[in-house]
């Protein structure tokens, strides 16, 4: 039950649902002079291409023919019908899922971060830095960057720098340099508005670098929206008709954007976002202008947010701990166009061990959120004698977090 793609009918072009937003967006504003931003301002951060993405009022963005012929290297990834889920489910629900897993980083980062490789390389850029939380977004740069011959520097979440070391290692196998943040103080367990704060100062403080973020800008969704396009045409093969529901884990969007930003527009089909409860930005955060980072060097953006002084529990999903979102998530969920949902850490091991048995694959932590929320679907599906067809973005694959799954299996996992 796996529907593909052949390689010369990949998307040539992203999607950018900045000018088919539900309301109007809000502009980042200057951390000093609380001005809207402008292109200069962000000189200093991103090649000018990006930026130009950033603020793009083109709903089509070609993609360049290098960047495609790199993502060729395993795009289209695969749609896949979850049929020995649905039966253990005993679910009228047709479940399918984007198997992002399959790329060199085994998630759904390298989508962005070959392009952000290749429009700073194009600037003549040599050097990146960047944060990372359980590290998918480190080894994506850190293959990217490789690809380009630039160096990658990757400041890594402490808990998670702990947590992972396997990640460590892949990152530096591809050249990137990886150090733990905070790096002003080590035995703080550190955070994403941390790293990002480490990483921005690095990335100011030197002529030949650019900074790189693998979540919440714009651009970064745009690049995203690959997984979803893709889908579209799968689905058709596959005989189905427009899906029901469209479901990612969110931590900074930039899954759920990939999946469900190219839906965005039909008003049939649902949209929803599975976060930690332990880190809701979205269900229990307050929507306002915020800063990315910790120390308040980044623009300030519109969107829901626990506070950028925010420490997250240590819990096992790293790329999922941010203390804010996706100004575009944001704008979705208070416009009511998106739903939101908060699961314990349990709860999403039990829904990934549940997959790992049905459907073989081991789920990264982040993905066992929007497997708990699928499970609940289809179950509700299930209880209503409602046939309804559910599609998720699978982000990645758990080799890399078997500490993980030994916590959960041994009965040492905190249900935070």
């Amino acid at each position: 039950m796996r529907f593909h793609l052949p390689a010369d009918k990949m998307p040539t072009a992203w999607y950018n649902a900045l000018p088919e937003m539900p309301e109007p967006m809000q502009p980042p504003l200057h951390p000093g002079t609380r001005e809207p931003v402008g292109p200069d301002d962000l000189a200093p951060l991103f090649p000018m291409a990006l930026i130009e993405q950033e603020m793009s009022g083109d709903i089509w963005v070609d993609m360049p023919g290098e960047v495609i012929d790199i993502l060729r290297l395993w795009r289209p990834t695969p749609l896949v019908r979850a049929t020995r889920l649905e039966r253990a489910l005993g679910t009228p629900a047709r479940i399918y899922y984007k198997d992002e897993s399959v790329s060199p980083a085994g998630s759904h980062k390298p989508n962005t971060a070959v392009p952000q490789a290749y429009y700073n390389k194009q600037e003549g850029v040599s050097r990146l830095t960047t944060e990372t939380g359980a590290g998918q977004w480190g080894t994506a740069l850190s293959f990217a960057t490789a690809q380009y011959d630039m160096e990658c520097k990757v400041y890594m979440v402490r808990a998670s720098y702990d947590q992972k070391p396997y990640r460590k290692i892949l990152m530096e196998t591809w050249g990137g340099e990886v150090v733990a943040s905070p790096i002003a103080d080590p035995d703080h367990p550190g955070s994403l508005g941390l790293a990002i704060s480490d990483a921005v100062a690095d990335a100011v403080s030197r002529d030949d670098t650019h900074y790189a973020l693998g979540s919440v800008l714009n651009h970064v969704l745009l690049h995203q929206t690959v997984i979803g396009l893709e889908a579209k045409d799968q689905l058709e093969i596959a005989g189905e008709r427009t899906p029901d529901v469209v479901v990612g884990c969110c931590g900074g969007g930039s899954n759920l954007g990939g999946i469900a930003l190219p839906f965005m527009t039909d008003q049939k089909v649902r949209l929803l976002a599975a976060e930690p409860a332990s880190c809701p930005t979205l269900t229990e955060g307050t929507f306002e202008y915020d800063f990315g980072d910790s120390a308040g060097m980044t623009p300030l953006m519109p969107m829901y947010t626990l506070g950028h002084d925010f420490i997250p529990p240590s819990i096992h999903a790293g790329g999922l701990r941010y203390h804010g979102d996706s100004p575009i998530i944001s704008a979705l969920v208070k416009a009511g166009r998106m739903e939101a949902v908060a699961y314990p850490q349990g709860k999403t091991f039990e829904a990934a061990v549940q997959f790992a048995r049905t459907e073989g694959k081991l789920p990264a932590p982040e993905a066992g959120h929007v497997l708990r929320a699928v499970i609940d679907e289809a179950l509700a599906a299930k209880e209503l004698d409602e046939e309804r067809v559910i599609l998720f973005g699978y982000c990645g694959h758990g080799f890399l977090d078997l500490t993980a799954y030994d916590d959960y299996l041994n009965g040492r996992l905190i249900d935070a």
